[in-house]
């Protein structure tokens, strides 16, 4: 339960610091003075604004985005057994990002719910290309196959997104500020409008957790012990799939947030499923809070791009388990 407790207390402290700090002038002092109504009125109405309009709407994103993509990595890393298994490099954020392009283009999609259809829809074509095709040929699906057909899968993503940028110039403003990442500009009303289809991935994965666990141990075992292995990967890969689909039509892509997440869970959970799955979903959305203070306080009142921040810390993980022996080997809890 340490593990726990680190998280929590650490959530807890970059959610206030998110709450407290930014490119305003709003800082703790009068936050505290606004919550004990000691600020005049145009004080306190500017103060309210800010509170209620931009930085509890980014906080909350960043708590819901950050822990649906932490879970998404942890449960891809699972079902693949492959420790470098990230929606980012499998080509799932370019299917969801393509999905994205193509209803803006040509469905002339503005909502936040069409979004989310379309997002979803790319991100599960996106899962399935690369599955089928890692499985593809002798040997099933292996870590590195799995590995070079998602960069593979993602590639061409990228070119059909170009190609569609390209012959639709009114949607490439558009495309280039959402591309970057970002919280900037959410509402309450948006975030709460994917907290369904994230609460239902949450749940689902809840319940496949002891199947999961089973599957660690190899699809034989699995089967002995009465799980049918084929099902807990669709299920899993349904909820990964909401999960990226709903986070990406909100923020844009965040690359590498789903293999920083479940590398720090790891340390905590001890080979314990559901301490990985849960300690997976909170190391996200503690990094992805870290990451947008740092975004809007780096260079204030500028705003450096979320991805930017993440790729920093995601990257020199994602050298160290290339270059590790682990990297033949199945991804554990």
């Amino acid at each position: 339960m340490r593990g726990l407790w680190i998280l929590g207390v650490l959530l807890v402290l970059t959610s206030a610091l998110s709450l407290c700090l930014g490119g305003s002038r709003t800082g703790p002092a009068e936050i505290l003075e606004w919550m004990q109504h000691r600020l005049p009125v145009e004080d306190a109405a500017y103060v309210e604004m800010v509170m209620t309009t931009i930085r509890f709407p980014r906080t909350l994103g960043a708590i819901v985005v950050g822990s649906a993509l932490g879970l998404a990595g942890a449960l891809l890393q699972t079902v693949t057994r492959n420790i470098l298994a990230e929606t980012d490099i499998l080509g799932i954020n370019g299917g969801a990002a393509l999905g994205v392009v193509i209803g803006i283009s040509y469905f002339s999609a503005e909502t936040m719910l069409s979004w989310q259809l379309f997002a979803i829809s790319g991100a599960l074509l996106g899962t399935t290309l690369v599955m089928w095709t890692a499985s593809r040929g002798r040997g099933g699906l292996q870590p590195l196959r799995l590995v070079l057909a998602g960069l593979a899968i993602a590639s061409t993503f990228q070119g059909l997104i170009g190609y569609i940028l390209l012959q639709q110039q009114n949607s490439l403003d558009q495309y280039r500020f959402w591309v970057l990442g970002s919280l900037s500009g959410l509402s309450t009303a948006a975030v709460l409008s994917i907290l369904p289809a994230c609460l239902l991935a949450f749940g689902l994965s809840a319940w496949l957790y002891r199947g999961l666990h089973a599957l660690q141990l190899g699809d034989d075992v699995a089967s002995s012990l009465g799980h049918r292995p084929g099902l807990l990967r669709l299920l899993a890969v349904g909820a990964v799939t909401l999960l990226t689909g709903c986070s990406i039509a909100l923020t844009g892509p965040v690359v590498l947030l789903g293999l920083a997440a479940p590398y720090f869970a790891r340390g905590f959970s001890k080979g314990d499923m559901a301490r990985f799955l849960i300690y997976s979903a909170l190391s996200g959305a503690v990094i992805l809070l870290a990451a947008d203070l740092l975004a809007r306080t780096v260079i204030a009142p500028y705003e450096t791009p979320l991805s930017v921040i993440v790729v920093f810390l995601g990257t020199p993980i994602l050298i160290r388990l290339a270059r590790s022996s682990d990297f033949t080997g199945e991804a554990s809890a």
